[in-house]
């Protein structure tokens, strides 16, 4: 990470409050609201609780995000797939971990928007002019804002982006303010700041073991925080999570407070709720402040969904070049850095919101889909970083003790969570399993196509090129002709690139050029590298992009081709002698090879249906050429048969007619 971006300053702080706090910023909402819901409220339910949320947010996002984890920065970067790229050159298995984390927090994108924008809605209840708003109005409500909050993201977010930090400012300072009002209102919540109490409360209060599902609520943003390393830097990170921690700690306090001096005794039922209005959150402020309230949360629940959107774009972004994911269409609304938005996941994004919104309706009905879906991706973090410790040259000891204390801890948490599937939480687990299997058909069909590619030596076929590009008798196909290689040894080529040229349907041209994109593990790097095979004939450029890099490579590959005309390393006028005399540029034509599944393969079922998955999915998303960002006009698809498994010999015999006997005849 560059000096610049690690620096600490005010601007960063404040980009820091408005991009990466979000998520947990606003889970004061609704934390204590879904663990006193349908329980009476007793001393040792709310102390134990409260006792358990400050624990749980210093031991999960203080020590494990914030000190530990941010440390595995990618050049700046952050998030499931920068930490994967940094370690899977260590074990190939570690593909699965991070496909299971990138999966689950995809799916906590789509519920993550509905329950902070009704909870925040909700809050209309304790106004006395909306005591008595339907819950078809709150939701119709949520709706409009979600079909709003959509519709922008096509426009970017860098001018809405700066009043984020102001915003969720006065959020932070408000929830801190009404915290502090009512810290007095029973001094002994100040014990849930003793650990023992959480450990009595996990003891000996009956349900304790399901209430961590609820509690775990308060730290769900522990892994947004880390995806949005690259936007303000590790160091603007740490210190505001100082007073952010500060804010929403004195918060939760006070309500824990407030709920041990006017709601002891009082069983939270659902009838209970809708008649007196109970709201853990909004009971806090004074009846005249509770419009503004709404309107300051509802405001932060949008910055937290905007934030978790962008995020899932960054993730997608990075599973397409990381080749996770099947090509989509990537715009880039505008110049600021990582910023982009992909159509295809913005619709989906907003349907999956609108069915998470209209399915459960109530936010305390949406959490039990929530938190399921992001312990997995903690965990499959905790196991990454571990990696990463291994590769730092950490002492084994150390390793060990974080490995197996934060895998005791989140897969309590994942036992504790569990219980909600039934209840909700199966919506996002299905939501997952389906990002899963794309991803993992995606990974792995590419690793059985690469068992069977062909590749050959290009200097055994140079000879034959050269003389067909020198044969006047074959029609010339194009002045230069670009094929778009996956072989990484520049020494070699794909068969089927050369059958392409030799057999299929000769191609003669002036100068033949073969371009390979190589994704590298830095995020950011965009040079590339050419090979003269034979000067003025054949030509190899590798291009090495980070995988949050757009991969353009009709503009690179122009810019590449320019550089080399400025200093005379190739000649690319016309040699066709009427244009050559004018200095008239030769035409270019990509090549992209297009495969499709060969019905003569014999693969395993577990293969075959891989394979056919993948074929389906490869339909649905972008061609290879506008997946290249070619210009159409100057390419040509040719299709060949992907021969993956050939099949066993067959055994056929020829027999021949016997010679007529005259005698017999």
């Amino acid at each position: 990470m560059s000096k610049s971006i690690n620096k600490v300053s005010a601007a960063g702080l404040l980009i820091a409050l408005g991009i990466i706090y979000g998520d947990i910023g606003t889970s004061p909402l609704y934390v204590f609201n879904s663990i006193i819901f349908g329980r009476q409220v007793t001393e040792d339910l709310v102390i134990g609780s409260l006792s358990c949320i400050i624990w749980t947010i210093t031991v999960q996002t203080t020590i494990k995000y914030v000190m530990l984890i941010l440390r595995a920065d990618n050049k700046g970067e952050g998030g499931t797939f920068a930490l994967y790229a940094l370690v899977r050159r260590r074990r190939k298995w570690l593909v699965i971990p991070a496909i299971i984390g990138g999966a689950a927090l995809l799916a906590d994108g789509i519920i993550t928007p509905p329950i902070s924008i009704t909870s925040a809605i909700e809050g209309l209840k304790n106004i006395p002019a909306f005591h008595n708003i339907s819950t078809d109005t709150i939701v119709y409500i949520v709706l409009s804002i979600l079909v709003v909050f959509f519709f922008l993201q096509q426009f970017g977010t860098s001018s809405i982006g700066k009043m984020f930090g102001p915003i969720m400012l006065i959020w932070f300072t408000m929830i801190a303010i009404l915290g502090c009002i009512h810290l007095m209102d029973d001094l002994s919540i100040f014990k849930a700041i003793n650990p023992y109490y959480a450990v009595h409360f996990l003891v000996n209060y009956k349900g304790a073991f399901i209430l961590l599902g609820a509690v775990f609520l308060c730290t769900t943003g522990g892994e947004a925080l880390y995806s949005d390393l690259g936007h303000c830097g590790r160091s603007n990170i740490r210190v505001s999570w100082i007073y952010v921690k500060a804010c929403l700690i004195i918060n939760y306090i006070g309500q824990g407070s407030y709920l041990l001096a006017h709601r002891t005794g009082m069983t939270i039922t659902s009838s209970v709720k809708e008649q007196l209005h109970l709201n853990a959150f909004y009971d806090l402020m004074p009846d005249w402040f509770v419009i503004i309230g709404v309107i300051i949360a509802t405001s932060a629940a949008i910055i937290a969904s905007q934030a978790m959107i962008a995020g899932s774009f960054t993730l997608i972004g990075e599973a397409l070049r990381l080749n996770l994911w099947p090509k989509l269409k990537v715009k880039y609304p505008s110049e600021a850095k990582g910023q982009l938005f992909i159509p295809a996941m913005n619709l989906l994004m907003f349907l999956g919101c609108t069915g998470v919104v209209l399915y459960f309706r109530e936010s305390s009905k949406m959490e039990a889909a929530y938190g399921l879906a992001i312990i997995i991706t903690m965990i499959a973090t905790t196991i990454l970083f571990a990696n990463f410790l291994v590769l730092h040259r950490v002492k084994a000891f150390w390793i060990y003790v974080f490995l197996i204390f934060y895998l005791i801890v989140e897969l309590t948490f994942l036992a504790a969570l569990s219980h909600k599937f039934l209840e909700g939480g199966y919506i996002t687990m299905l939501i997952a399993a389906v990002n899963f299997i794309i991803m993992y058909v995606w990974y792995r069909s590419r690793k059985i196509k690469n068992r069977y590619v062909e590749f050959v030596r290009l200097e055994h076929y140079i000879p034959m090129i050269q003389e067909l590009s020198n044969d006047k008798s074959v029609p010339k196909y194009a002045t230069h002709l670009v094929y778009m290689t996956s072989a990484g040894n520049p020494k070699e080529i794909e068969h089927k690139i050369i059958y392409s040229i030799l057999n299929k349907k000769p191609k003669r041209a002036d100068i033949y050029w073969f371009v390979h994109v190589d994704t590298v593990d830095d995020p950011y790097t965009c040079e590339y590298i050419v090979d003269h095979i034979i000067p003025n004939d054949i030509i190899r450029v590798e291009f090495r992009l980070g995988f949050r890099v757009q991969q353009k490579i009709n503009l690179m590959f122009r810019k590449v081709v320019e550089d080399l005309v400025n200093n005379n390393e190739v000649n690319i006028t016309s040699r066709y002698e009427s244009l050559e005399r004018n200095n008239v540029v030769g035409d270019f034509q990509f090549i992209v090879m297009e495969k499709y599944l060969s019905q003569d393969n014999e693969l395993p079922f577990f293969e075959k249906i891989i394979m056919k998955l993948h074929f389906w999915l490869k339909e649905a998303s972008l061609s290879e050429e506008r997946g290249f960002g070619l210009d159409p006009s100057f390419v040509t698809v040719e299709k060949f048969p992907l021969m993956i498994s050939q099949v066993p010999q067959i055994s056929l015999r020829r027999i021949f007619d016997e010679p007529i006997d005259e005698k017999t005849s």
